[in-house]
């Protein structure tokens, strides 16, 4: 049953985390979280749980990338 729920909040999480992008909303994952917490604590930890792992990931590959640019710009500076 948990590769159900991991399925099912990885799912919701990555639309969660589009429409709050969209709609300028950082609050929209805590309150779906707290929704789904009155009816199944198990969905809701699952589900903050995608959110989390989804933003640090985007965190971590912007740094990368902002890092590569700085790097090939310092480069094409370069004699």
């Amino acid at each position: 049953m948990s590769s159900i729920n991991e399925d099912l909040a990885d799912r919701l999480a990555r639309d969660v985390i589009e429409a709050a992008e969209v709609m300028g909303d950082e609050s929209l994952a805590a309150e779906i979280a707290r929704l789904m917490g009155a009816s199944s604590t198990t969905m809701e930890e699952a589900f903050m749980t995608a959110v989390r792992v989804r933003l640090a990931e985007k965190r971590g590959r912007k740094f990368l990338e902002d890092r590569l640019r700085a790097f090939e710009a310092k480069a094409n500076k370069q004699p």
